[in-house]
């Protein structure tokens, strides 16, 4: 497989990966203009089986659930699940948090042990070598405690409807840019490793 079409197919499960949100967001906004006391519940709901329905998706396409998402549809229900039952959108707030702490702990606590979870968790669509995997599960593990210290600021301090939003404005545009920062890195070695693989098969 080439290096675009490699890249091609984890863009896809990105999209899968992130779904989930953009429906939660776009709920919640629709919600807001006639329920706006309820918004936030309904949303969450909606949350959760758009998160189910994208990780049932994820199986029929591919026969294989990555377990970036499995690890998510787990967190979104039990969050969103507490958010629900006890009528306090806290929890739902404090979930990316969570989730974010929890990947960078799992990338650096694997890395302790002579592992790279990174590497598990996308080697699926990406095949590179362990020392550009190395040196991308460090970069995302600082950035996923950035990312968690951001959510924690956004969700204390502001309202609501900024909260949510900023899934748009800030949180999507800050992971992509992210992403397209590494891209080279990635774009590069994959290229190297077909270009290798060619020479092999001549």
């Amino acid at each position: 497989m080439s290096a675009a079409k490699k890249a091609a197919k984890g863009g896809s499960q990105l999209l899968v990966d992130l779904g989930p949100i953009l429906v939660f967001v776009i709920t919640y906004n629709v919600l807001n203009r006639t329920r706006p006391d309820d918004a936030i519940f309904i949303a969450t709901g909606v949350f959760i089986a758009a998160t189910l329905a994208a990780i049932a998706y994820s199986w029929w396409r591919n026969k294989f659930v990555p377990p970036v998402l499995i690890v998510t549809g787990v967190l979104v229900t039990a969050f969103g699940g507490l958010t629900i039952a006890l009528h306090n959108d806290s929890f739902m707030k404090i979930k990316p948090t969570v989730v974010y702490l929890f990947y960078s702990t799992a990338i650096f606590g694997s890395m302790l042990v002579g592992q790279n979870i990174w590497k598990l968790l996308f080697g699926h669509a990406f095949s590179l070598p362990d020392k550009v995997w190395q040196t991308l599960a460090v970069r995302w593990g600082l950035f996923f405690v950035f990312m968690a210290g951001l959510n924690e600021f956004i969700w204390r301090t502001q309202s609501t409807d900024f909260w949510v939003n900023s899934r748009f404005f800030l949180v999507f545009p800050l992971i992509f840019g992210f992403a397209m920062l590494n891209a080279p890195l990635m774009m590069k070695h994959m290229k190297d490793e077909d270009e290798n693989s060619a020479a092999q098969s001549g």
